[in-house]
């Protein structure tokens, strides 16, 4: 007869250090005890030379390896169906109407090939981070860990010439992580206000588009104040319900007296690529909210594998770009605008509830983008608060989305900086550190060690990172430039 796993003995794991170990040094095993204590919550109890209790470890555990999946315990986890649908939400931001503009840079067939390539390496590099996770939660006996932890926890666990460089690796995914996703929700109030203000204007309700982004801020402080993914499930559920609603109307605006294929050029000039990949990795581009997700999941083991959520999410999400951008830009040719909704017509309704379904969908997106900020910087603040904790949380809260309402109406022209910011973070974030990451944690392990394989492919990841974050960088400058300097192009 089978024992039920929660009543098998339970031992404790013992974790020791020792000066004349010479994989280790006294500093990195301490930091890594402490660490794995704080993870589990339990304390710190150091008695000649080790460390223990850190926790509890049934005898399963210790005959076939520990399962981090076994020991989450998370309040209000998401079924595989909430977290999909978190995950086309989260991916699907403006970035999807930017796209006809993106072909437009590149050409019908190149565009649509390279929007298929870049996703390719987009999803595989969340691959290569959500396995790492796997395999240093396993290795520091801890449940989950963040984008962070991750870095933080393969080089402090690698090699001893790479464990110094783990709180800069932990504080460049953490810097990156909140300049890139608070700028997005920046630039979402901004856009959500000026589609407002279209509609609006055509009804005689003529305000300026700073009126209309503080008129947005009692909305966005309410559905901000929700502190579970699991609870914001539903608002996505509306979101991505409006968002396809309004996809669905564009497209019967784009089918409508559709040209030929021949009508467009298949490739445009290599002057204009940079322009179409800085937009498409910036479009494309979600691991900011991934490990979020999969850390909130009820059984994260779906979240990789075949189909898996995030290989079915991500080929929608692929899907609806390139489709998006190729018919976008073979019905409006050279006349496409930097948003698709700008080419529809002012004076119908039906176009115009377009952009009042868009504007919502982007409201309720800023809640997702937002929580992983949130997150970071709560987590770095809270120790300096000894009680109240909720009471303080729900303040930070309030206090920056007033902050990114605050930034969006002194400067409501933010697109081209956050383009240029997101273009260069997404192109870190997504590409060369979840390269890195891999290339330090298997470095470290005898039983997984990188083979020449491994390392020419991460090699050639991130060079096509650093293409990346130059050709994002040249794109968004040269938009600024010719934004607010428009004689210089002459």
């Amino acid at each position: 007869m089978r024992t039920n796993p929660s009543e098998e003995k339970k031992t404790p794991i013992i974790t020791t250090y020792c000066s004349k170990n010479r994989n280790h040094d006294n500093i990195s095993d301490l930091v890594l005890v402490k660490y794995k204590c704080q993870t589990n919550g339990v304390p710190v109890t150091t008695s000649n030379g080790s460390t223990l209790p850190l926790v509890p470890e049934t005898n399963n555990d210790a005959e076939s390896g520990y399962n981090p999946f076994q020991h989450r315990l998370v309040p209000h986890s998401t079924t595989n169906f909430e977290t999909l649908i978190h995950l086309l939400k989260g991916s699907l931001g403006t970035g999807i109407l930017a796209m006809p503009l993106a072909f437009r840079n590149a050409g019908l067939f190149f565009g649509l090939i390279a929007t298929f390539a870049i996703g390719f390496i987009c999803t595989y590099c969340i691959h290569v981070l959500v396995r790492c996770s796997h395999v240093l939660c396993q290795r520091m006996k801890v449940p989950s860990l963040s984008f962070a932890d991750i870095a933080e926890n393969a080089f402090l666990s690698g090699s001893p010439r790479v464990r110094k460089y783990s709180g800069l690796a932990r504080g460049l995914v953490d810097l990156f992580l909140c300049i890139d996703l608070l700028g997005c929700c920046c630039v979402y109030i901004v856009f959500v206000a000026k589609n407002l203000k279209q509609v609006g204007d055509q009804y005689h309700y003529e305000f300026s588009i700073n009126s209309w982004i503080f008129i947005l801020m009692i909305p966005l402080i309410v559905l901000n104040l929700i502190r579970s993914l699991k609870f914001l499930a539903p608002f996505s559920m509306i979101a991505n319900l409006f968002t396809g609603a309004a996809m669905c109307i564009t497209f019967y605006y784009v089918f409508q007296d559709l040209p030929s294929v021949g009508a467009r050029p298949q490739m445009a000039e290599w002057t204009q690529l940079p322009l179409f990949f800085g937009t498409a990795i910036f479009a494309l581009e979600g691991i900011g909210v991934v490990m979020p997700l999969e850390n909130n999941m009820k059984t994260p083991q779906s979240f990789l594998g075949c189909p898996g959520v995030l290989n079915f999410g991500m080929f929608v999400v692929v899907l609806l770009y390139s489709g998006f951008g190729f018919f976008g830009y073979l019905r409006y040719g050279d006349h496409t605008e930097g948003s698709i909704t700008l080419n529809l017509p002012d004076d119908e309704k039906l176009a115009q509830s377009v952009k009042v379904m868009i504007a919502i969908a982007i409201l309720i997106t800023y809640s997702l983008q937002f929580y992983v900020p949130m997150e970071i910087i709560w987590k770095s603040v809270k120790p300096r608060f000894s009680s109240n904790h909720i009471r303080y949380e729900y303040l930070l809260r309030v206090v920056l989305v007033i902050c990114t309402v605050i930034i969006a109406a002194v400067v409501p022209q933010l697109g081209p900086f956050i383009s240029l910011i997101g273009a260069v973070c997404l192109s870190m974030l997504g590409m060369i550190f979840p390269s890195v990451i891999e290339l330090v944690t298997y470095q470290s392990d005898s039983s997984r060690k990188c083979s020449y394989t491994m390392i020419i492919k991460n090699i050639l990841i991130i060079s096509f990172g650093i293409l990346g974050f130059v050709t994002g960088a040249y794109s968004s400058l040269k938009e600024i430039i010719e934004e607010h300097f428009p004689h210089s192009k002459h």
